[in-house]
């Protein structure tokens, strides 16, 4: 089990790295997504099921769409100008 644990932490810390380092902003968000995924993964295996729920919903789905939103209302506002 503690395999697993340290490859999905490691799993973690690439995918927080691309995040950051990725020069296009939907590849960022998509990153982002997978990030947030992979802590759900982490809060199962620390036994904290109602935390592991409450970011499954609110990081990985609400929050991704708020910024896919956001970032497509920026370049419809763009395209305007």
């Amino acid at each position: 089990m503690q395999t697993i644990e340290i490859i999905v932490g490691i799993t973690l810390l690439v995918f927080a790295f691309l995040a950051i380092e990725s020069k296009k902003i939907i590849n960022s968000i998509i990153y982002l997504s997978i990030l947030s995924m992979l802590s759900v993964v982490s809060f199962v295996f620390m036994k904290a099921p109602d935390v592991a729920i409450t970011e499954a919903v609110i990081g990985s789905g609400l929050v991704t769409a708020v910024f896919i939103f956001t970032l497509f209302s920026i370049k419809k506002a763009g395209d305007k100008e």
